[in-house]
């Protein structure tokens, strides 16, 4: 592979950073600063920009099919490079290797192959009464992406907005941006022209920054913290640019009274603790009937020791560390917090050391009232709340009483379940055991963010609508 991560990637070459400095790239697990990537700039900004705004001339008016058709080339190769993305998300995320495989690695492929197929069969073009609308390219797409799902995020932004015949200016986040060098060398290796993908490094101050207030991008799409995102969009928004916001979550998942509990730990456990409890969607407060709170907390007692924290490179982890310093005294503190607000730790542990690691075992509060800060604020790692409600009713207003709406679930007897999911302002709403569906949109009510991902919504969000008047009425 041709990638070098000492290089940033403009106008279809590697090339150096103007800054001539660098960024370490530390293992949350063994605190080893094993990279480096360029602490890019605003020159790197105004390179690429440009790069992208000339390619964007000639790519916009490339025939769809040869979009696709490059895409195809890019997946084909990417795939090749499996076990090299699994091998860097341990090492930068921390994430275990039995979670990488498939969430941070093949799912990624899934994806990518959903918008090829949905690109083949998305209407651009629609006959109105007296019009044709058409959907055409916004223009140059920054696209700034987080550290806790650091490949998942970049293919949800990246591969729709190109398919679309946009151009792209990738800004991976400094904490984990090394996969993002092995899917630019899939680019790079399946011949797309110069320019309609690039990448700089770099801290979020200067080039997210730099991003958002630049006169030739068009578009900024943006996954993180509905605090960043904010501040993110008010910068974009002074020049009038299209802005699609993927942010916070402090999802709800709503066990029916009678239900068989046992049947949902698995789908609650695996969302708010894989991962570290580092994903926006996972399931952070759950609602179970005031009469069956003794027997929900058995219950979850009995599955904790399943969830083994280690080694991300052990095949039996379940749990790696945290994915910083930040990240592990940011949790600790709600940790601490929670026990000050009352609510009472069932299992977990406030962690005193990181010396071998940023180890955090996996917490359950009970006793939580929704009210405190721990119920109402994202704390972004394994730390469950448990919440008790007296009727559904009740039960409803709790899982809406919060700033965000990006994620919820119900379990219990499916046509009920279905129309509480149906009351709860929330962008996704899981049923039971359903799975997700990869064409489905992605994305949230509330401060949970603007505009949608995945499938022909996705596809959409990198389009805008121009309506011709073209029928003669004489």
């Amino acid at each position: 592979m041709a990638y070098n991560f000492d290089k940033i990637y403009i106008n279809g070459h590697w090339c150096d950073s103007t800054s001539g400095r660098f960024i370490e790239v530390e293992n949350p697990a063994t605190l080893e600063h094993f990279a480096r990537v360029p602490e890019g700039n605003e020159k790197d900004i105004d390179a690429a920009v440009k790069a992208a705004h000339e390619a964007f001339k000639s790519w916009s008016n490339t025939e769809l099919a040869v979009r696709v058709g490059l895409m195809k080339k890019m997946l084909t190769i990417f795939e090749g490079y499996q076990d090299k993305i699994i091998d860097l998300e341990v090492k930068e995320l921390g994430a275990p290797v039995s979670f990488s495989v498939q969430s941070h690695c093949v799912y990624q492929y899934t994806r990518t192959q959903s918008y090829i197929d949905c690109a083949m069969q998305l209407p651009l073009e629609e006959s109105l009464q007296a019009s044709t609308v058409y959907r055409e390219p916004i223009g140059v797409v920054a696209c700034i992406t987080p550290w806790n799902y650091p490949l998942g995020q970049v293919v949800q932004k990246v591969i729709p907005a190109i398919l679309m015949g946009n151009t792209v200016v990738l800004k991976p986040s400094q904490h984990t941006p090394l996969t993002a060098y092995l899917l630019i060398d899939a680019f790079d290796q399946a011949g797309f022209p110069p320019g309609v993908i690039n990448m700089v490094t770099g801290k979020g101050s200067a080039v997210g920054d730099a991003l958002a207030s630049h006169p030739l991008v068009d578009m900024v799409s943006f996954t993180g913290s509905t605090k960043v995102g904010s501040k993110l969009s008010q910068r974009a928004l002074e020049s009038i640019k299209r802005i699609s916001l993927e942010l916070g979550g402090k999802s709800p998942f709503v066990w029916l009274p009678g239900a068989d509990y046992e049947k949902a730990v698995g789908k609650l456990f695996d969302s708010i603790f894989l991962n570290s409890g580092q994903t926006c969607t996972a399931f952070s407060r759950l609602l179970v009937a005031e009469e069956d709170k003794k027997t929900v907390e058995a219950l979850l007692l009995k599955h904790i020791p399943d969830y083994i924290v280690g080694d991300p490179s052990d095949p039996k982890t379940k749990i790696g560390p945290v994915s910083s310093k930040a990240q592990f005294e940011k949790i600790t503190a709600y940790l601490k917090l929670g026990l000050e607000e009352g609510a009472k730790l069932l299992t977990g542990e406030i962690p005193t050391d990181y010396s071998h690691g940023y180890y955090i075992k996996p917490a359950i509060f009970t006793d939580v009232k929704n009210s405190m800060r721990i119920a109402r604020e994202e704390i972004f790692g394994p730390v469950l709340c448990l919440i008790t409600y007296k009727t559904i009713e009740e039960a409803i207003a709790i899982a809406n009483d919060t700033l965000y709406g990006l994620n919820a679930a119900v379990f219990g007897n499916k046509q009920k379940a279905i129309e509480v999911a149906k009351q709860i302002k929330a962008g996704n709403v899981y049923i039971n055991d359903a799975p997700r569906d990869v064409t489905a949109p992605f994305g949230g009510y509330k401060q949970s963010g603007i505009g949608r991902e995945g499938g022909f919504a996705g596809l959409l969000e990198f389009t805008q609508p121009k309506a011709i008047f073209d029928r003669s009425s004489f």
